[in-house]
């Protein structure tokens, strides 16, 4: 059957539209809820994607909708850091690097905290996708950094993300530099044990 011209590749295009518009719209809301907080308003976002506030609702018709797929954004591309980090660092420095990105990570997460404590049910499948996404990637890094001896051999991924997330608890009178210092601090101690059973 013959097409009108141009027919054949418009649902393609339109899927690819789509596909652009939703990343806009996820990257605009992840500044504008950093800077504006998660009850932005919809228009905010709407205008920093380049899109109308028909579209935004089209993809996300609740705003937990939108907060969840930024957090899971947020989440895949921590998780795809790791291979990429990997493939042009020496096993340590991926290491050290992925930490960095998962603080980071964990600091834009930090103006999200309402809305994912608010009991919405909406987020309940979070905590599982970050387990599941994060586990694997760190696991790998790690498992590589202990294959040449360049950290300790007794700290798991889940030890690890904990960790990180913990040091990175808002703390009364200091911003998200103190949080990385002492991120710093604990990557200096995965350092693997010397031979005379001092730290390295």
């Amino acid at each position: 059957m013959t097409s009108k011209a141009g027919q054949p590749g418009a649902p393609r295009r339109r899927r690819a539209d789509a596909q652009r518009n939703v990343e806009a719209l996820i990257e605009a809301a992840r500044a504008v809820f950093d800077t504006t907080g998660v009850d932005a308003p919809a228009k905010e976002i709407a205008d920093l994607a380049g899109v109308g506030v028909g579209t935004l609702y089209r993809h996300f018709p609740l705003r937990s909708d939108l907060v969840k797929a930024v957090v899971q954004s947020g989440i895949d591309a921590c998780a795809a850091a790791g291979p990429q980090l990997g493939a042009v660092h020496e096993p340590r420095e991926a290491l050290a690097e992925w930490l960095r990105r998962y603080t980071v990570f964990l600091g834009t997460k930090r103006g999200l905290a309402p809305a994912l404590h608010s009991g919405d049910p909406a987020y309940e499948a979070l905590p599982g996708y970050f387990l599941d996404k994060l586990g694997p990637a760190l696991t790998a890094l790690l498992d590589a950094a202990v294959a040449v001896g360049a950290i300790r051999d007794d700290v798991s991924a889940h030890d690890l993300l904990y960790a990180v997330a913990n040091l990175c608890m808002p703390v009364p009178g200091q911003g998200p530099e103190y949080n990385q210092r002492m991120v710093e601090l604990l990557i200096d101690g995965l350092g693997a044990p010397r031979q005379d059973g001092q730290g390295g």
